[in-house]
């Protein structure tokens, strides 16, 4: 117990900067956009780094010197989370998962580790669209700011 408390305390104490934990909606069967970003622009595709973990830290999706990897992706999440290339060196290391399911909700973690960045999205799950509007997320995000250093 003292051990993995302590483990957990020297991770967060390497890591530099942590954004506010933002919440987003989805629906079941829809698709909802995961916000990560740095505060960082102009980066160099050679030098990204990213890392997206669920809630029971399994891996969702990698950026490995700026290309996707799905090599050590959760079974569960396979041809269900979609990036935007052309957004990473304008800082925009978002992912799009599709198909939603009940499993899905939870917290979302989102490791820059080029700069040091950890973005903690808490992602909920309703039934259907008819409950409180369609909130869905389906496109790309624009600049969006919602993981910046502090």
């Amino acid at each position: 117990m003292i051990f993995g408390c302590c483990s957990i305390c020297a991770f967060l104490v390497l890591i530099n900067k942590v954004c506010l934990q933002v919440t987003v909606e989805g629906f079941i069967g829809g698709s909802v956009v995961l916000p990560c970003s740095s505060d960082k622009h102009d980066h160099k595709l050679q030098d990204i780094n990213v890392l997206w973990r669920n809630k029971d830290s399994e891996t969702i999706y990698n950026l490995i010197k700026g290309k996707g990897s799905v090599e050590r992706q959760d079974p569960q999440y396979k041809n269900r989370a979609e990036t935007f290339p052309e957004e990473y060196e304008r800082g925009n290391f978002s992912i799009k998962l599709i198909n939603l399911n009940h499993t899905d909700a939870g917290q979302f973690s989102c490791f820059i580790t080029h700069t040091d960045e950890l973005c903690t999205i808490q992602l909920i799950i309703n039934e259907s669209t008819e409950e409180k509007g369609n909130k869905t997320q389906n496109k790309k995000p624009k600049d969006q700011k919602h993981c910046q250093g502090g």
